[in-house]
């Protein structure tokens, strides 16, 4: 039952993420990388470049302040 709960958590977390992007950007393209295990990764690279890593110690996007790491490096990447 645990690895259902992971799963949907990250499901969950990554939604919010994508809903919140999509609310202040037009035109994303979001691509979704699924492990085969439960990893506890959850990480948002721009361009290919890593801007946000649970496995690295950022956790979720729960906060302002996390959330608006990412939106500048997706301002600074258009």
């Amino acid at each position: 039952m645990q690895l259902c709960i992971l799963i949907i958590i990250n499901i969950v977390a990554y939604l919010r993420l994508k809903t919140e992007l999509e609310d202040q950007f037009d035109d994303l393209k979001f691509e979704v990388e699924a492990t085969r295990s439960v990893t506890g990764y959850f990480e948002v690279s721009v361009n290919g470049k890593l801007v946000h890593s649970k496995k690295g110690g950022d956790g979720y996007v729960d906060s302002p302040s996390k959330l608006e790491k990412i939106v500048k490096a997706v301002e600074a990447a258009q």
